[in-house]
């Protein structure tokens, strides 16, 4: 069989399993199980990329040890970077001594000559990369790195593919949950928690905070927040003005090495924000404040969770607007029997 039809066959049988089963961990074992053995090496792993702690997690190998699958974790960024630099794939002709690599002696010990190294990449962002590992020292050839990146990109679709499902399955419940809390309250405290904290906590964002418009001062004021320090909080005023703004742009990246180009652009930096999503809080169509969500990564937010996340932002103004009208109602039947109280004394 020559390397051509080799290579087809391994794509085949992870089409038909992408096709029959939504357990992405049985994808990755089949891509890398199908890696080693179509390119004839050692070992072969994917790892995820650990946004918070910066470094790869396993999530699927065949070949290796357990000591060096949990040995010292690789940095994210420092691989990445050089996956670019390389232009789309690292090689790595020797491994025991190339500068490039971690832990060195960890990959000695397991015979490692050489190793491969591509990116993962769903929802187009890089989220891991995929590793193949040789006994020998060799050159790798450019059939070998384009099938090495073609698994990568189906490990990819895998793991989008999983991720969109258990997300749906995740914001159907929540979306039900919250929506029938906020319903059932007309006390505007509780109302306020669901929409900061509750939102902030299901979704595990960093932050949340809910403006309202103050029509007659032109300020949108803090009425809510989870997660901000209150050097944040108490930041300066943000005029009326900036919701149009806030608004236009949706989303918004806080990255220290680019150019100012939001508000209060130092504090956000300070308070470690990376990412902000901005949504309109309407009634009846009309806009009456705006909800942001804080994330202390770089994330870019998919359609879904910005469509659900909007539906919460309009069921949480209809709440609020219930709220007011009921406390509204309650202070006129208060007055009202006063008054009433009032004449009966007289009279």
């Amino acid at each position: 069989m020559t390397t051509c039809e080799t290579y087809f066959n391994a794509f085949c049988r992870i089409s038909r399993a992408m096709q029959k089963t939504f357990e992405m961990e049985s994808v990755l074992d089949l891509i890398v199980k199908s890696a080693r053995e179509s390119m004839t090496a050692k070992a072969c792993a994917l790892f995820l990329k650990d946004d918070k702690e910066k470094v790869f997690t396993p999530m699927a190998q065949i070949g290796l040890s357990m000591d060096y699958v949990h040995a010292k974790p690789a940095k994210a960024l420092d691989t990445i970077k050089e996956i670019i630099t390389q232009g789309g794939y690292l090689s790595i002709k020797d491994a025991s001594c190339d500068p490039r690599l971690e832990n060195l002696d960890a990959k000695i010990k397991e015979g490692i000559g050489s190793i491969l190294v591509v990116p993962v990449i769903a929802d187009e962002q890089t989220i891991g990369i995929l590793a193949l590992y040789t006994a020998e020292k060799k050159e790798f050839s450019k059939k070998e790195i384009e099938f090495l990146s073609a698994l990568a990109d189906q490990g990819g679709m895998a793991i989008q593919k999983s991720r969109f499902i258990d997300r749906k399955k995740k914001n159907a419940a929540l979306l039900l949950s919250i929506a029938e809390d906020l319903n059932s309250s007309l006390d505007i405290k509780h109302i306020l928690h669901i929409m900061s904290a509750e939102i902030a906590e299901a979704f595990n964002f960093k932050a949340v905070s809910l403006r309202l418009l103050d029509e007659q001062q032109r300020e949108l004021k803090m009425v809510a927040s989870y997660g901000l320090s209150k050097a944040y909080i108490d930041k300066g005023p943000v005029y009326a003005d900036s919701l149009k703004k806030l608004l236009s742009q949706t989303s918004e990246i806080v990255d220290s090495s680019q150019v100012d180009g939001t508000d209060y652009y130092q504090a956000k930096i300070r308070e470690g924000i990376v990412s902000i999503l901005n949504l309109p809080v309407t009634v009846k169509e009309h806009i009456v404040g705006v909800m942001r969500i804080y994330c202390d990564v770089l994330r870019k937010f998919p359609e879904d969770i910005v469509s659900l996340l909007s539906s919460l932002a309009r069921l949480g103004g209809l709440a609020i607007q219930n709220a007011s009208m009921y406390l509204e109602l309650k202070n006129d039947k208060e007055t009202l029997e006063r008054e009433i109280w009032s004449h009966k004394a007289w009279f």
